[in-house]
């Protein structure tokens, strides 16, 4: 049965710790996490987009609108994967009652992109259901006025009833965001591929030939594109927030296109050569960081977000060119060693959001609005891909550190809470339990620890909210085949 999970118990050294010892099958730990982050959320917050386990009650994000149901279709996969049948069961129940999208709202386009109608894609593909193949072609649809810019070039904010589209007041000059519109390319291929209709494929596409055009500062990618005049934005440039996701999203397209997307694998390892180029450094005490490029200065300081790149850097060492796989593989372990360095180094062994190396500081937040964790995934994102491709035991150490700190500074009476601040010794919560916590932390965790064969990377390829796409093969692109 593929879906067999971990009949092993970690290899730990033994621990004190009051919850998780090296006795555990971490399968359990892992289901029993979901179970408390779903229960609660099913308790206290039924049908609305995240849970406040602090308070009790609903969180809603204005990056939905007013679309509802977030925690549900974000965890559809998760629940599938972890075998939790009757969840799954009431949640689908749930998505074909209730899930609507014809409401009055401005939602962001990304987020509903990579949550909402990659939670609805990889839960057909997963389960084979129809209502959820049907649920995201009819929201693909909504989403398809946010290209009706002089470019093509998306809008980050639509109104999906009137569709009518605008920019982040705060972007640059008007623009859209790299990481924003740069995000859209594995859920529309799979759009145009189950519906039959190519307009979702070519919107993405033509995406790709307006930046073919522009001229890259030294090969980079700046943060900020216009869809008005088509023109760059500030020359700000980053791997963490506003760029992250447009890197990982070149190479998996050219991963799902079973490796025949050339463009798209081309574009990758290009960036890859900037980015080595212009903004990875080493510190004085030895930890590689990717720092931001502001108009050819550089910043030192690296994000959360950034961290995954770790695991980019190794699942794209294959396809290297010049005989760089080690190097790549290299590059991801070093990065991955930086990012665990950021969790050690504070009192609760979890990450800050951003972490900086200058003044003698390294690898540590220094400003206070950079202290807090959101329960976020891209450390364990990094530590799951460079397990599966290294079989390092140290990842599933590392992986495991994090889980018995979530354990003892997130969990919560209703569910698990973000922190304000990692270095302090008293936990501040935030009260908010994100809907990627289901959809990717506790998803990655699980993968991290299951035999290879679960969703082996031959045939699937993630989204970056941790949805499973298929690679589309070219001999047989149906979905008996993905799932092999």
């Amino acid at each position: 049965d593929k879906h067999r999970i971990l009949k092993v118990t970690i290899p730990l050294p033994p621990r004190k710790h009051f919850l998780l010892n090296q006795h555990y099958n971490p399968a359990f730990v892992f289901l029993q996490m979901m179970k408390h982050a779903w229960d609660n959320y099913k308790r206290y917050a039924w049908g609305l987009n995240e849970l406040k386990p602090i308070s009790k009650q609903g969180h809603s994000s204005n990056l939905f609108g007013n679309i509802q149901g977030a925690t549900i279709v974000d965890a559809l996969d998760t629940l599938y994967i972890m075998e939790m049948k009757e969840e799954f069961k009431e949640a689908k129940e749930w998505v074909e009652k209730n899930l609507d999208f014809n409401v009055n709202a401005e939602i962001s386009v990304f987020e509903v992109n990579i949550r909402f109608v990659g939670g609805l894609l990889s839960a057909y593909y997963l389960s084979g259901e129809e209502v959820f193949r049907k649920k995201a072609v009819e929201l693909g649809e909504k989403l398809l006025p946010a290209f009706n810019t002089p470019t093509g070039i998306p809008w980050a904010l639509l109104n999906i009833k009137s569709g009518i589209g605008r920019n982040w007041p705060w972007a640059s000059g008007g623009s859209s965001i790299l990481a924003e519109f740069g995000t859209l390319h594995l859920e529309f291929v799979h759009l145009s591929h189950l519906s039959g209709n190519p307009v979702f494929a070519e919107k993405v596409m033509n995406i790709r030939k307006v930046l073919n055009r522009l001229d890259k500062p030294e090969g980079l990618y700046p943060n900020y594109l216009n869809p008005s005049s088509g023109q760059w934005g500030q020359h700000h440039v980053s791997i963490g927030g506003l760029g992250d996701s447009f890197y990982e999203y070149l190479l998996k397209a050219w991963l799902m296109s079973d490796k025949t997307d050339e463009e798209g694998k081309k574009m990758y390892y290009d960036a890859v050569q900037a980015i080595e180029t212009h903004l990875i450094r080493k510190s004085s005490g030895g930890l590689t960081y990717i720092a931001e490029w502001k108009g050819g200065l550089l910043e030192h300081k690296m994000g959360h977000l950034t961290c995954f790149a770790g695991g980019m850097f190794a699942l794209g060492a294959d396809g290297a060119p010049n005989d760089k796989t080690g190097h790549h593989i290299e590059l991801g372990a070093e990065i991955a060693r930086t990012c665990h360095e950021s969790y050690d180094r504070t009192s609760m062994k979890l990450g800050p959001e951003a972490f900086r190396f200058d003044g003698g500081v390294e690898a540590i937040a220094t400003r206070q609005n950079e202290k807090y964790y959101i329960l976020r995934p891209e450390v364990i994102e990094t530590y799951m891909y460079m397990w599966r491709l290294t079989h390092d035991p140290k990842y599933r150490q590392w992986g495991w550190e994090a889980v018995e700190a979530l354990e003892k500074h997130c969990r919560v009476d209703g569910g698990y809470s973000g922190i304000r601040d990692v270095y302090n010794n008293h936990e501040s919560h935030d009260d908010v339990q994100q809907s990627f916590f289901l959809s990717e932390t506790l998803k990655y965790l699980y993968l991290l620890f299951s035999e290879d064969d679960l969703l082996p990377f031959e045939h699937w390829v993630f989204n970056t909210e941790a949805h499973p796409l298929p690679v589309l093969h070219k001999d047989n692109g149906n979905k008996e085949e993905n799932q092999k």
